[in-house]
């Protein structure tokens, strides 16, 4: 398997350089985060001048290291690394393992020769609340699986061909050195349970795992599908679990946000301009662990298009809301939704992802709620097909979900 670049990333770290900030790489585990520091990043610096000694690179999950889990040890071996005036990049993986690494890493914010960049794998690391451990002087890089333009760098296989592996598999790294589907399937289910799941109850000291295990079942078979604590705990009670609360769903919601295995995404109101706080939707980092979770036996593929679109969308640096446009008919009001509404400095999106447009009705059903819509801003739809843009009378944008994830630019084709 060649090198995948990364280059998304790499950027975002190169931009980063020198900023005064601890570089913190954060994402689900196994997505590649230790690969881009090392030896994606380490290359760019050896590349751009720096001299291989100033750069620093330890693996504090190595037997050789063992020492340096000390903090105090750790300290000393670092600064006893650097050589002089000139810049210094202070590269550490599995980082979590050292008790009270913040003290340790804050106390090089004081120099200024010194630039430090670290990972770490398990959910205490992971957990979304990683930057406040450093007291707002962190710069956080959050890293997805790969992406289908990453994916298919090392694949041979036609487009589609490789879109329809992407879309049962996923994007996780390792995937791509497998040849076999029962050895991909074994892999990604094995991950789940012994590595996400696993982290998820230690850490949370979760007492009801068959419970959080349900609230994974659940939210992976409804992917685009509205749901809320609320929902979920009178599905549990008509299932016969009466004593459960909906704290503890909604403790088990956030665990497995927490631990970036899913986003929730809230909705928004485009006419009133408010959030909608009743429901949300629900996307997995990575649609293979989805699958694996759900052993491969619900392939509905408009929902798994919805979320790879959304992975994509939040890859490229877009703030995404769930959309609902609200409408009268008659004497009633009714709400339309669009999948999903992108923001990105001064520009704004709306998508709407759908299979196909094969008949006059389903195209007047998907472009229905950009109808009305009163603003100017580009609106979409992504479909299923292989077909070269266009744009309809009303000014819609139609794309393929091929061109949609290869283009980097293909919004605003």
């Amino acid at each position: 398997m060649k090198q995948i670049s990364r280059d998304f990333y790499l950027n975002q770290l190169i931009n980063s350089k020198h900023n005064r900030l601890i570089k913190v790489i954060t994402g689900i585990r196994r997505c590649g985060k230790s690969y881009l520091l090392d030896p994606l990043f380490t290359k760019h610096l050896i590349e751009s001048g720096v001299n291989d000694r100033h750069i620093i690179k330890m693996n504090l999950d190595g037997i050789r290291n063992k020492q340096y889990l000390d903090p105090v040890k750790l300290d000393e071996y670092l600064r006893s690394q650097i050589l002089d005036s000139d810049m210094h990049y202070i590269i550490l993986d599995e980082i979590q393992l050292v008790k009270d690494f913040e003290a340790v890493l804050n106390g090089f914010l004081y120099m200024d020769n010194v630039d430090v960049y670290v990972t770490g794998s398990n959910s205490k690391f992971l957990s979304t609340d990683i930057i406040t451990e450093f007291r707002g002087r962190g710069f956080q890089i959050n890293i997805y699986p790969l992406s289908f333009s990453e994916f298919i760098e090392n694949k041979d296989d036609d487009k589609r061909t490789s879109y329809n592996e992407y879309i049962r598999f996923g994007g996780m790294p390792l995937v791509l050195s497998m040849k076999t589907d029962e050895d991909k399937s074994k892999y990604l289910k094995d991950l789940f349970e012994l590595t996400y799941l696993k982290d998820i109850v230690e850490r949370n000291q979760v007492q009801r795992k068959d419970v959080l295990e349900s609230v994974i079942n659940m939210v992976a078979s409804s992917i685009g599908s509205l749901t809320n604590p609320n929902k979920l705990t009178n599905t549990f009670k008509s299932k016969g679990t009466k004593e459960l609360s909906i704290n503890t769903v909604s403790h088990y919601l956030d665990y497995l946000i927490d631990s970036f295995l899913i986003e929730k995404v809230d909705r928004y109101d485009i006419k009133g301009k408010r959030y909608i706080q009743s429901t949300s939707k629900y996307y997995f980092a990575d649609i293979g662990l989805r699958n694996a979770r759900l052993n491969f036996r619900q392939q509905e593929e408009n929902h798994i298009m919805e979320n790879i679109v959304y992975l994509e969308l939040v890859r490229r640096g877009y703030n995404v809301d769930v959309g609902i446009v609200e409408i009268r008919e008659g004497d009633k009001r009714k709400q339309l939704e669009v999948d999903f509404i992108c923001h990105q400095h001064n520009k704004k999106y709306y998508v709407q992802v759908a299979l196909n447009l094969d008949t006059t009705t389903k195209t007047e059903q998907e472009t229905r709620p950009f109808v009305n819509i009163a603003d100017s801003f580009k609106k979409i739809i992504v479909v299923r097909d292989d077909i070269k843009p266009w744009i309809t009378e009303e000014g819609v944008l139609i794309i393929g979900i091929i061109e949609f994830l290869l283009n980097p630019n293909s919004l605003d084709n």
